[in-house]
């Protein structure tokens, strides 16, 4: 039997009635995810318990090998039974590691298994998960309607096929699926085959020579964007750049084009004009902004090599770009082009900084159109969350903050979204039975329900 127990994380009684009483059943919108639409579209059922829950999910991969792992049981040629007993036998003594805790939540709310995850029992639970998984006919429309989501934005380049989320719509799902606009891919302008991606863009739109063709596509492909509904973008750098001007920005991209790799500086100048454009192209058309900040990607250059991006490589940067940040919302919002914005810190030191940042650029265009993101990639457990609480409460206001996601490419990730609010409604729990908050439990719980769905929807304008 699992360790799992109703109370999980609510160690006291007005925790518990928070979240029995307001969190649980709220529906779940996922507004920043990396779930493959097609797989979506196609919706097939599974063949086992290893193709839902261990393929394509790094942060179980990087777990292996922080055990020690061989490479072939975890990206390799061993059998999805060899694969999946490997993972069970590391995460037995994964204690206090968030997929310790939500890998066991995974299994009951998916599978109905409580058996306790360890090496002794990884067989019977194989043998358990795949018989379910057989008799229900597993498809992703099952695990995302079970799990109570309705609304999902992908994450998706400029250039990516629009017509899948047209046929998600005609299926007549429970829950929306929408792409949020990302042009990372043209904005790493140092990344090995970059031609290629431009010529891909280009391909959708008109020849690109100049900065003024890419911004020109860039709006083209946006407004492409919107018309299947999206409503959100996304920006990923490991540090904000100095804005600079168009011109010189001109020069680096005509520099790329010709086949010659830029410098660093370069790539920085590119970056933090091409920033500042496309944050000005979001607020002309009322499309937020989700701006990752602080991971350092793609350490390993043997296993980038081998395996590709997003294979479990990255980890936190230790760069600070809080006066850049601080320049490019000044300059946007003078020019009055600031669009809403949500902040995501992945260095836990610059918590209060961005946070205090944040803060002075506010505005009644929208409750919270500066927001704090929640505790994200390396930082959603729950030190990282009750840290992010911590802080979040003490320089802002908890009361518009736009709640959890789940930032994963697996199905099974949901649970996230309960470990938040469990932690969440912990601690406001513990501060009303310490008297340090109102003990009125109607008031406070309606703050849970728009933190946990009702923020969110109405910051994206999404039906509730």
């Amino acid at each position: 039997m699992s360790y799992i127990k109703k109370n999980f994380l609510l160690t006291n009684k007005t925790a518990e009635e928070l979240y029995f009483g307001y969190a649980k059943d709220m529906p779940i919108f996922d507004y920043h995810c990396h779930l493959p639409e097609k797989q979506i579209l196609e919706n097939k059922p599974f063949s086992d318990v290893f193709e839902i829950w261990l393929a394509g999910d790094h942060y179980k991969w990087r777990l292996m090998r922080n055990y020690g792992v061989n490479e072939r049981f975890i990206t390799g040629d061993a059998s999805n039974k060899e694969k999946f007993v490997t993972y069970c036998t590391v995460l037995g003594t994964a204690f206090g590691n968030p997929l310790y805790h939500w890998s066991q939540v995974e299994l009951e709310e998916f599978f109905g298994c409580t058996t306790e995850i360890n090496a002794e029992n990884a067989e019977a639970i194989w043998d358990e998960c795949n018989a379910y998984i057989l008799k229900n006919g597993i498809t992703p429309q099952k695990l995302i309607e079970s799990s109570n989501v309705k609304h999902i934005y992908t994450t998706n380049e400029v250039f990516d096929d629009l017509s899948t989320f047209e046929k998600i719509k005609e299926k007549g799902y429970k829950f929306t699926v929408t792409p949020a606009f990302r042009a990372d891919k043209v904005m790493n302008i140092d990344a090995v085959g970059y031609k290629g991606f431009v010529g891909k863009l280009a391909d959708l739109t008109h020849p690109i020579n100049s900065i003024a063709d890419l911004e020109a596509a860039l709006e083209n492909r946006l407004n492409a964007f919107i018309k299947v509904g999206t409503k959100a973008s996304d920006i990923a750098v490991e540090r904000v750049c100095e804005v600079t001007t168009a011109e010189e920005a001109d020069a680096v991209l005509k520099k790329a084009l010709s086949g010659t790799v830029p410098t660093l500086h370069e790539t920085e100048v590119f970056k933090g004009y091409l920033t500042y454009f496309l944050m000005k192209l979001y607020a002309k058309y009322n499309i937020a902004t989700e701006l990752h900040i602080g991971a350092m990607r793609n350490n390993n250059a043997v296993m980038l090599e081998k395996l590709g991006l997003d294979t479990g490589f990255d980890s936190i940067s230790d760069t600070n770009s809080i006066t850049l940040t601080s320049r490019l919302f000044d300059k946007l919002n003078s020019e009055g082009l600031l669009p809403k914005t949500i902040v995501f810190n992945l260095n836990p030191k610059m918590n209060t900084e961005i946070m205090t940042l944040i803060g002075s650029f506010q505005s009644d265009e929208a409750r919270g159109k500066m927001q704090y993101g929640p505790a994200w990639w390396f930082l959603d457990n729950k030190v990282g969350m009750e840290q992010h609480l911590r802080d979040l409460t003490a320089t802002g206001h908890i009361a518009v903050f736009v709640g959890m996601l789940t930032d994963s490419r697996s199905l099974l990730s949901y649970p996230r979204h309960h470990y938040f609010r469990r932690i969440l409604c912990n601690y406001l729990g513990d501060m009303m039975e310490k008297g340090e908050m109102t003990n009125n439990l109607e008031y406070v719980g309606k703050v849970v329900e728009n933190i946990c769905y009702n923020n969110s929807v109405d910051y994206f304008g999404m039906e509730r």
